[in-house]
């Protein structure tokens, strides 16, 4: 089968056409792939920020294809356990260390496959199963987002960020963005945001807490010497949601600001089988179209992964396996 693999680090993907065509273990089945998409993580795994890696291995978590006749979506969720709160001991994000989607085939758990919405396309349908159950997690169950209150999600244009924000904005909430990237900025706006700030401006989040009266829930993927901004934007009581750590370390953040306002700081990773089923029914219900920003074949893996390590997308990266 065609492949895109990963050999070694530092060194460009390798298209290959003839790789041996994965084989179902006990409790597997065979997912013939359409359309797989990019995470940060298959970028840093390529980059050598990732422990336990074993190469050449196929990459991949997203998947999108055909099961025995049937349109389906991977939940790459896999082995959650018993514990809705925390995942388990033997947690996995598929696929590490097997093969993953980005090829023509591939093998996964059966019970972790469930029905493509029929209003999306392939690569839409690709583009959400990691990113939007992370979303739908980090702004359901643990941020308790509802309709009517003020949301605000940082870093707009990422593929996470970008579906908490759909997400937000269909469940009726009142929904604020920040970017560093004014054109980021604008689309968010055009697509339905209430406002924006850039994280970069001095002072941002007291100057939007006060323009909005505060948030009730803040989706966060930065962390970093900024998170302070957050405790000035969000009001008494509210939800602070991390799911990523793009700028660091976090400091400097006010004891007082925290035990005052009574602020909760929640963290929130992927999400249960039952999460990933109640994602893909609410973009079902209300017709939520991921944002795809790009589309590359296997062969030209190599391009789609450039795009996501200069930070240029505004959506997901999809390939498509003709």
């Amino acid at each position: 089968m065609q492949a895109l693999v990963y050999a070694e680090v530092g060194q460009p993907l390798e298209y290959h056409t003839s790789v041996p065509d994965p084989i179902a273990q006990e409790g597997e089945t065979i997912v013939n792939i359409r359309a797989a998409a990019l995470n940060h993580r298959d970028v840093y795994i390529t980059q050598g920020l990732y422990p336990g890696v074993v190469t050449p291995i196929i990459l991949g978590s997203d998947g999108a294809g055909i099961h025995e006749g049937r349109e389906v979506l991977i939940n790459p969720s896999i082995n959650w356990g018993d514990n809705p709160r925390v995942q388990g001991r033997s947690y996995q994000i598929l696929r590490i260390p097997n093969p993953g989607t980005m090829a023509q085939q591939v093998a996964v758990p059966a019970e972790n496959i469930v029905s493509k919405p029929a209003h999306l396309s392939w690569e839409q349908a690709a583009a959400l199963p990691l990113a939007g159950l992370t979303a739908y997690r980090a702004l359901f169950t643990q941020g308790q987002c509802e309709q009517g209150q003020k949301v605000l999600i940082s870093g707009v244009g990422g593929g996470v960020a970008l579906f908490a924000f759909q997400f937000a904005l269909a469940t009726g909430a009142e929904v604020y963005v920040t970017s560093g990237s004014a054109d980021k900025r604008g689309r968010a706006e055009k697509m339905g945001a209430k406002g924006s700030m850039d994280y970069k401006d001095t002072g941002w989040g007291k100057a939007l807490g006060k323009e909005t009266g505060g948030f009730d829930v803040i989706i966060d993927s930065a962390g970093g010497t900024g998170f302070q901004e957050l405790f000035n934007a969000v009001r008494p009581g509210g939800r602070i949601v991390m799911y990523g750590g793009t700028r660091g370390k976090i400091e400097a953040i006010s004891p007082q600001k925290l035990f005052w306002k009574q602020v909760s700081i929640i963290g929130s990773s992927m999400g249960t089988g039952k999460e990933f089923t109640d994602m893909v029914n609410f973009v079902d219900q209300h017709k939520v179209e991921p944002v795809v920003d790009s589309v590359f074949s296997l062969k030209d893996g190599q391009q789609a992964f450039d795009r996501m390590a200069a930070g240029l997308q505004f959506g997901k990266i999809v390939l498509t396996t003709d």
